[in-house]
């Protein structure tokens, strides 16, 4: 079965670089991915997959094999980043104001060549694979819980989904049993002070000094609150105050993340950044707004349903391709996917020759990696229909 995916792929890697091309050139944010929408519906259907849409602009279709058998599902997020892309490339962005500088094209393109292959086979297996395209994983609260209360995973037995990694090498596979990437909350605070001429420090209450002091204050949650065996970030973001400089202002706005892999240890750090931020603008006199917003869930892998992945990767890829990797601290809500079924996300390399991290205005991916990942996604939902009676 593998000799005979191979040999499909090679052939149609051309076009599963086409297709991310084309994602590529017409990128969409959160919640308005329109074009996407359409390009893909399309397909799928030309395809004799049946469609459904869910959470707005995202995209249900139900390939059935013969009856009987489970029912796997595979994920691709859509959206781009409101980002102007910069460089040479001939496929970049026609949208000054958005690029794919994530890799979503790519994964969209790795999950429409799976789609092509298991429709070629849907007489080998037994059960359905179900395919989620899913809108706004770049922008908080996502659109997966969304497509989960529309009934995306009604009838799923398991999900897998991937994600395009440049910092492992292209073609290889990391992924981490339990918790994998972090919850990524949002804080922003307002100091307010009492503003005035900068000759006359001593009228005001300043609060740029004031959230400089924070700036450091609240460093010392994780350096001295945080048990050292335990993972946990917090970082600013955006300090913004003033308009002149000869003019203290009344008011400075911060903001900043905060990421750990346990909900309570979460909510711990939530106490204390209101703690230190009271404290701190009391001593100077200063008065403060503080808000708080929940990001996504720690993404848990199922840890049987990694050992399935990494058993399928080394079948496919090679015991090569296997990289060992730490957990991440960005956040991802496919999350929400793996809270409702038993199923694992990993990283698949992308980053020979890539100098560009994601985010970056210049991030491209290797296209080398495309036809690979498309065989390990096609893999892994045979294998798992074959596997799971």
């Amino acid at each position: 079965m593998i000799n005979e995916l191979r040999k499909d792929i090679k052939n149609l890697t051309n076009q599963i670089i086409d297709w991310r091309r084309d994602l590529h050139r017409h990128p969409e944010i959160a919640f308005k991915e329109f074009r996407t929408s359409s390009v893909i519906r399309k397909f799928l259907e030309g395809l004799g997959i049946p469609v459904s849409t869910c959470a707005e602009t995202g995209l249900k279709g139900i390939l059935e094999g013969k009856t009987g058998g489970k029912t796997v599902a595979l994920r691709a997020d859509m959206d781009a980043l409101p980002l102007k892309e910069v460089g040479d490339k001939e496929y970049i962005s026609e949208n000054p104001e958005s690029t794919h500088a994530c890799g979503h094209d790519g994964h969209m393109a790795i999950l429409m060549g799976a789609a092509q292959l298991l429709s070629q086979r849907k007489d080998l297996f037994k059960g359905k694979v179900v395919f989620l395209f899913q809108p706004s994983e770049e922008r908080i609260p996502g659109g997966a819980k969304k497509m989960i209360e529309e009934g995306a995973l009604e009838g799923v037995d398991a999900v897998f989904g991937l994600h395009l990694w440049q910092p492992l090498p292209t073609g290889s596979v990391g992924i981490v049993k339990g918790a994998m990437m972090a919850q990524p909350d949002k804080f922003s605070i307002i100091v307010k002070g009492e503003g005035g001429h900068g000759s006359m420090p001593q009228t005001t209450v300043d609060p740029i000094l004031v959230a400089s002091h924070l700036v450091v204050n609240l460093q010392s949650i994780v350096s001295r609150n945080v048990d050292p065996l335990k993972s946990a970030v917090v970082s600013f973001g955006t300090v913004e105050g003033g308009t002149i400089y000869n003019i203290i202002p009344c008011e400075v706005s911060l903001t900043g993340t905060v990421r750990t892999f346990d909900s309570s240890l979460q909510s711990f750090i939530k106490k204390r950044l209101i703690e230190i931020t009271e404290g701190t603008c009391r001593a100077f006199g200063a008065t403060s707004e503080f808000k708080y917003e929940k990001g996504y869930i720690p993404l848990v892998n199922d840890e049987k349903m990694v050992d399935f992945v990494l058993d399928i990767a080394r079948k496919t890829l090679g015991e090569e391709s296997i990289k060992s990797i730490d957990p991440v601290m960005g956040g991802e809500d496919f999350a929400y996917f793996l809270q409702k079924v038993p199923g694992a996300f990993l990283f698949f390399g992308m980053g020979d020759g890539m100098e560009f991290p994601h985010h970056h205005p210049a991030f491209d991916l290797d296209e080398k990696s495309l036809p690979q990942a498309v065989l390990l996604m096609t893999s892994l939902a045979l294998e798992y229909l074959a596997r799971i009676e």
